[in-house]
């Protein structure tokens, strides 16, 4: 199947609406199981969004923070990265709204990373819950585990 074609742009505020909606989305199936509100989960959910997105900025002066759009211009996802002192680049986080994934989009995004993490001859990097299902499509693309914590498996595919 042939991706959708897709582009990206520099995340403004005008995005925040949609930066929100993909970041909730991202975490329904983890707040599914706990016994709270609505208001109770979407106060949680706008803490760590907000959480989230001030961690990465702050972390990450430099970094791309990138909306994933169709060519109507519809917001679809969202790919953050970054570049390491070390001229390591960093997947901070791409996400798409659950009707767009399993279309080969995120893949091909990634391809796109690697294939710049080849010519410049750098490290590619990213940091991935060892439950999350995106992991089978990091390591189809390459990737391999070089290190974990409690939650996180850190991933990387080196250049060559």
């Amino acid at each position: 199947m042939t991706p959708p074609q897709v582009r990206l742009r520099p995340a403004t505020a005008a995005d925040e609406p949609l930066l929100f909606q993909i970041y909730a989305a991202s975490r329904a199936a983890e707040l599914a199981q706990v016994d709270w509100s609505d208001e109770q989960r979407l106060a949680f959910l706008q803490h760590q969004h907000t959480a989230q997105a001030t961690a990465y900025r702050s972390r990450h002066p430099d970094g791309e923070f990138l909306v994933i759009e169709l060519a109507d211009g519809r917001g679809i996802g969202r790919l953050y990265r970054a570049r390491l002192d070390d001229g390591e680049l960093r997947v901070l986080d791409i996400a798409l709204l659950p009707e767009w994934c399993g279309r080969g989009i995120g893949g091909a995004l990634l391809a796109d990373v690697l294939a710049e993490g080849e010519r410049e001859g750098a490290l590619v990097s990213l940091h991935v819950e060892a439950w999350n299902p995106a992991l089978r499509l990091y390591t189809r693309l390459g990737f391999v585990e070089a290190g974990r914590n409690d939650v996180y498996l850190r991933m990387e595919r080196r250049p060559g």
